[in-house]
């Protein structure tokens, strides 16, 4: 995977990027465009390539953060959905489920009145825990001890509603374990991806790395338009809960090394030996 270009328009989209962030509302493509020197076309296309999403995708992702930031420090929904550039009640709460994933009032319950289906199983990685919200999967967690992996989801949705999955959960979690041992199936499920405006562009950066294919931290940095933040997407990495769907077992240090991750290294040299051009599609890899 080549790193993406550090000229002139890798700088363009970062500021662009900043623009949007710094704005109170979404300025329009043509004044982000106008503002970086591009054509409108040109630069929709290439901010897209760049981040993993469009300038309007980035802008929610963004309301999105500083949403679930003011709503968890304790800030009154009114002044939350004002701070996150909302003008008017309706058109916040109008957003804001799609935003959050629940209602606002939910989100400052941290997950109060938002059920999640849960299973604990097993795989060649050790044991691994499925959770679904009502958007999708929300948590794919891998570890030693399944009671250890309860209480991480637990933590991560304080106050939801946890229901043991059925028969039919059971079947998720199997293609969930599938994919683990045959990553060349690809894993077709809705995600529930809850990340800043960051770390989400750095997982849509993760997921356009091919099976068997590896991309250096630097290399995602570029690619998302900020070459030198490569130490925050290593923390992105770190603070990714979906555990193989969005693969961050595929991101090395620039010498072809591994690194920390967040399920100890050993399960990250098992999964990329898996997915070695070679390897068997319908066994366990190798220790």
């Amino acid at each position: 995977m080549k790193p993406a270009s550090t000229t002139p328009n890798a700088e363009r989209i970062t500021r662009a990027c900043q623009l949007i962030e710094q704005a109170d509302t979404l300025p329009s493509l043509n004044e982000l465009a106008d503002a970086v020197g591009l054509s409108a076309f040109h630069f929709h296309r290439q901010f897209k390539a760049a981040t993993g999403l469009t300038p309007k995708a980035y802008g929610a992702a963004h309301r999105a953060r500083k949403l679930r930031t003011a709503l968890t420090q304790g800030s009154s929904i009114t002044e939350a959905f004002y701070d996150a550039g909302f003008n008017s009640n309706g058109r916040f709460y109008e957003a804001a489920t799609g935003l959050l994933g629940m209602k606002p009032a939910d989100f400052r319950g941290r997950g109060h009145n938002n059920r999640i289906r849960f299973a604990v199983g097993e795989c060649s990685l050790g044991s691994i825990l499925v959770a679904q919200s009502n958007r999708g999967i929300c948590a794919i967690l891998l570890g030693d001890d399944p009671d250890q992996l309860l209480q991480e989801l637990q933590r991560q949705f304080a106050n939801a509603e946890f229901i043991g999955g059925d028969g039919d959960f059971e079947q998720l979690v199997a293609q969930v374990v599938g994919f683990i041992e045959a990553p060349a199936l690809g894993l077709d499920l809705p995600l529930d991806i809850r990340g800043t405006a960051f770390q989400e562009r750095v997982w849509q950066a993760l997921r356009t790395i091919p099976v068997g294919s590896t991309a250096s931290y630097a290399q995602i940095a570029a690619q998302i338009g900020a070459p030198n933040a490569y130490r925050a997407v290593a923390q992105a990495c770190g603070a990714n809960t979906l555990a193989v769907a969005i693969p961050c077992h595929r991101v090395v240090r620039s010498d072809g090394g591994l690194s920390g991750y967040r399920w100890g290294v050993e399960r990250k040299r098992q999964l990329l030996e898996g997915e070695r051009p070679g390897a068997s599609s319908g066994e366990p890899a190798d220790g």
